[in-house]
């Protein structure tokens, strides 16, 4: 049954059912983490109403490429609730000098424009989802 048929009872040909799936495609986009760098971040962190998750990595760092997958899970999750964003430490070196990144991944943890909560290495989601749940979200 197409999705025209089973939404209003009406059947449809391949070439309809087609074009109304690609539509129904892009209208419903995943929510992706914003890509932060040295000449915004601060602003967006300072205009943001809500909390702002920062997930600090690099290219060539394996332990950043394991943890990229879950917070783009959790940018989806959180949409409405936290601004989950990244920031890449080799090409904005300036923000990572102010907020002393030495290790990677770095998760930084801001609230009302504060950082309030430093998170080094790699976590899983669940313990990700603790640390907004506990840190950002009380």
């Amino acid at each position: 049954m197409g999705l025209l048929q089973s939404l209003f009872g009406k059947k449809e040909s391949n070439q309809e059912s087609n074009t109304v799936e690609k539509k129904v495609e892009t209208v419903v986009e995943k929510i992706k983490p914003k890509n932060l760098t040295d000449q915004d971040m601060e602003q967006v962190i300072k205009d943001s109403s809500i909390p702002v998750l920062v997930d600090c990595w690099a290219p060539w760092c394996v332990p950043c490429q394991r943890v990229a997958p879950i917070i783009d899970a959790l940018a989806e999750e959180y949409k409405d609730r936290v601004l989950i964003s990244k920031l890449n430490t080799e090409q904005n070196r300036k923000m990572s000098s102010k907020y002393q990144i030495r290790s990677i991944p770095s998760i930084l943890f801001f609230k009302d424009g504060k950082l309030i909560h430093i998170m080094v290495g790699a976590a899983s989601k669940r313990d990700l989802q603790k640390e907004i749940d506990s840190v950002l979200l009380k």
